[in-house]
């Protein structure tokens, strides 16, 4: 199991990742998001995330989705990234079963009107049936399509819906939820005050150039506080837990 040298909130060394990073599961649902920067701000280097990535980095991806009942995705960061089935990690079936999830997460991509490989192994191969999040716009054909290799949620007209998604998710028996990307679904998604914990991996490397940062969207109205519940080290990377900031008073 992977272990973290916690710094926050008091040092302690080899920290079971897996107790740290428990997927809270109130009622109304916890939408979790999970990105990597480089320490200069970078999102992507190459036009890819994984190049920012190290074993500690992936090790953490697998464990965190291996948490949660729902991997949330944008139909851009599919394509680009190249993904393939979601499974869980076998050493936490017992924390799965215990908490009452699906032996295996569910992959869920948000697509306005479904532009993706239905034959790739993210569908083919999947051990839990994915779902398609789409609009009413989506061509009939390609709907039909998509349902033969996945479940087809309808969340907006013509663009897609979050708040409706996240609904429709939580309804549908997956209240944690885990979004990965990319920079454009993360900042529409708090742009919706959809995110109640922010996972940020900063990789100890600095590219410049004008790589998107994780959010890629227009500036909020006003500047979202955060807490930061959380810190760890592993390998030169740190990993950061924020929380939404308690409400002042």
């Amino acid at each position: 199991m992977l272990t973290l040298n916690q710094l926050l909130p008091r040092p302690a060394k080899h920290v079971e990742a897996a107790t740290a990073y428990a997927h809270p599961a109130p009622p109304e649902g916890h939408l979790r998001a999970n990105f990597v920067a480089s320490v200069d701000g970078a999102a992507a280097l190459d036009g890819r995330v994984g190049a920012l990535t190290g074993p500690a980095d992936q090790r953490l991806l697998v464990l965190l989705r291996s948490l949660c009942d729902v991997l949330l995705v944008g139909a851009g960061t599919v394509r680009a990234e190249g993904y393939g089935a979601v499974r869980a990690q076998p050493a936490l079936a017992d924390v799965r079963r215990a908490a009452g999830q699906q032996e295996a997460p569910r992959l869920a991509v948000l697509t306005r009107n479904i532009e993706l490989d239905l034959g790739s192994s993210a569908f083919t191969e999947a051990p839990a049936r994915p779902i398609v999040v789409t609009t009413e716009a989506a061509d009939p054909a390609r709907v039909r399509e998509a349902e033969k290799v996945a479940d087809v949620l309808v969340a907006g007209e013509r663009t897609v819906d979050l708040r409706l998604a996240r609904q429709l998710l939580v309804e549908a028996g997956f209240p944690r939820i885990l979004s990965e990307g990319g920079p454009r679904v993360l900042a529409e998604l708090y742009a919706n005050d959809l995110v109640d914990e922010l996972d940020l991996a900063i990789s100890p490397m600095v590219t410049s150039g004008d790589a998107p940062r994780i959010t890629d969207g227009p500036a909020l109205p006003v500047p979202l506080p955060l807490h930061l519940a959380a810190g760890f080290e592993r390998d030169g990377f740190l990993f950061l837990r924020y929380l939404r900031a308690a409400p002042s008073i």
